[in-house]
């Protein structure tokens, strides 16, 4: 599974890095580096939502660092 991580302008601003620092956090602790890759993407065109966009299985989310977890838990590991 590919996890896509927007890195444009607007999400760098939106704080990208601390998305993809605690997405990255969570492969690890799930064990999942050999079934999961986060991956760096430019502009997904989501711009005024109010988090980072998050692209997995051609659907855009919006996650934030608070978020984030819940966003894992649901959309990755299909939990809740």
């Amino acid at each position: 599974m590919d996890i896509y991580v927007c890195v444009g302008s607007s999400c760098h601003l939106k704080n990208s890095k601390a998305v993809i620092d605690k997405l990255n956090s969570r492969i690890k602790k799930e064990n999942l580096e050999d079934k999961v890759a986060l991956r760096g993407a430019f502009c997904m065109g989501k711009c005024s939502n109010q988090g980072v966009s998050v692209k997995v299985d051609n659907n855009v989310y919006s996650v934030t660092e608070e978020n984030a977890d819940d966003f894992f838990d649901k959309n990755i590991l299909g939990i809740g």
